[in-house]
């Protein structure tokens, strides 16, 4: 599977493991459930680490133990639901997060340049046709009125 990262479409080397599931070698993303529950396990996996947060998680809970995730997925359960946004901002504004934040799920690829302002910059849409649009909508406005973290 593909994916858009960093305003290119690449390979993705990630794999979700559901809860519950065995561990898979290579790199890995589990919930934030998971990782409450088997932290203490889940560092010693041979590959690395990422977190799949919803919009019902808090990101508070995993600001000590950042530095130890290379991947953070904010997955979207519907497009109406903008608690993601928030969670990508805290994370790259007040948290430091500087590894890939990348949006999966139910989101529209006209939400992606404004997911790109708050700090996510890889996509994996629901289909793979749309990543063309993906990339593309990264480029939407050339002209912003507000800060953001790009």
């Amino acid at each position: 599977m593909q994916i858009v990262k960093d305003k290119k479409i690449i390979d993705d080397t990630w794999s979700y493991v559901t809860d519950g599931a065995e561990l898979v070698n290579g790199n890995i993303t589990i919930s934030l459930a998971r990782w409450n529950q088997n932290h203490q396990q889940l560092l010693a996996h041979e590959g690395k680490l990422g977190l799949r947060i919803t919009p019902n998680d808090t990101v508070d809970e995993m600001a000590a133990n950042l530095h130890r995730i290379d991947l953070i997925e904010l997955e979207f359960p519907d497009f109406a639901d903008g608690r993601l946004f928030s969670h990508a901002w805290y994370l790259r504004n007040r948290f430091g997060y500087q590894a890939e934040i990348r949006a999966t799920g139910h989101f529209m690829p006209d939400q992606v340049f404004y997911l790109s302002r708050v700090g996510v910059n890889a996509f994996s849409p629901e289909k793979t046709e749309y990543l063309p649009f993906v990339l593309s909508n990264l480029d939407d406005f050339t002209v912003k009125y507000q800060n953001s973290t790009n």
